[in-house]
């Protein structure tokens, strides 16, 4: 079923007087899990849908334009299609606009939870800010929210041996090629999601065709080789990706190349998916076509071997 993303101004009357819970919602985490639980039990109390509010861009893209932007965890369809799996009959993405950034927290709660969803009840984390300069807090909502009748739910953050779980943190270790740890506080391995473009034809050369992706919106791991796994025709196939660039053949553009284990065939133009499970090892120089075509069938047997374990949620 494709995630049901509808705007602001086009909520249908059997939306209205929802459970909502408004946030970023980046990579749609464990601790993001304990938080829309909590919100479809709301719905559930007040008979109605449980809905997310997330914004298109981030605000950090609006209120810090000279920042490099950085690519999200999840663009905006796969989170809607997280959390939609969480239980989420609707993500509602709202245009981030200075004029939307400008709204004190009052106006924003007026305007948007009050007037437009008519909610019924909200679910927050506790760092939760909202309005201008992020003025309005918890208690802020907590008194706004009394005011008005709707029931609001302040939900812990969830934390594990490293720390409280969170975008910010899933983010760093992506960064840094720590998938496992990353994929632990995730509620579906990390997902790369790109076009197949046609590339040097080395792999096919070195007797391990790959397929170059492009296109890809979500951030890259940091260079090395990667196990995973890719959903095609309904097959689930392992896979060795490559992410970075490379040094054997002299070559600095950053690239994605995804090797389908058993897989035979064409896929330019087609939309791969591809879970990246655990970094298998750096990438390097070799000496010769010889000695890195060895080391190529090393990692494709460590790849196909790997054994992923599901998080718990």
């Amino acid at each position: 079923m494709p995630p049901t993303l509808i705007e602001l101004h086009e909520i249908p009357p059997e939306l209205l007087g929802c459970a909502v819970a408004i946030g970023n919602f980046d990579g749609v985490h464990r601790g993001h899990t304990v938080l829309i639980r909590q919100l479809i039990e709301l719905a559930r109390r007040h008979s109605g849908p449980a809905i997310v509010v997330t914004f298109d861009p981030p605000p950090s893209a609006i209120l810090l334009p000279d920042r490099p932007a950085s690519p999200p965890l999840t663009p905006l369809s796969r989170r809607a299609e997280l959390l939609q799996e969480l239980g989420v009959a609707a993500v509602v993405p709202l245009k981030t606009t200075p004029q939307l950034l400008s709204l004190s927290a009052e106006e924003f709660f007026e305007q948007t939870i009050r007037s437009k969803l008519k909610a019924s009840a909200m679910a927050e984390g506790p760092n939760f800010r909202f309005g201008h300069n992020r003025k309005g807090d918890t208690n802020l909502l907590q008194e706004l929210c009394q005011a008005s009748q709707i029931e609001l739910c302040i939900v812990a953050a969830t934390s594990d041996s490293g720390g409280m779980v969170s975008s910010t943190r899933i983010r760093e270790l992506i960064a840094a090629g720590e998938l496992s740890a990353a994929n632990q506080m995730l509620t579906q391995p990390y997902q790369l999601q790109g076009v197949v473009q046609p590339g040097a034809q080395r792999g096919r050369e070195l007797g391990f065709p790959t397929a170059n992706l492009a296109e890809i919106k979500s951030l890259l791991p940091g260079h090395g080789v990667y196990a995973g796994r890719v959903q095609l025709h309904s097959k689930e196939f392992r896979a060795a990706i490559n992410i970075g660039p490379n040094p054997t053949f002299a070559e600095d553009r950053v690239k994605v190349e995804v090797h389908l284990i058993g897989f035979s065939g064409e896929l330019y133009g087609q939309e791969l998916r591809c879970q990246v499970l655990t970094k298998v090892r750096d990438v390097q120089r070799f000496d010769s076509f010889d000695a890195l075509k060895q080391q190529i069938a090393i990692d494709v047997t460590r790849c196909e071997s790997f054994e992923h374990s599901t998080t718990s949620q």
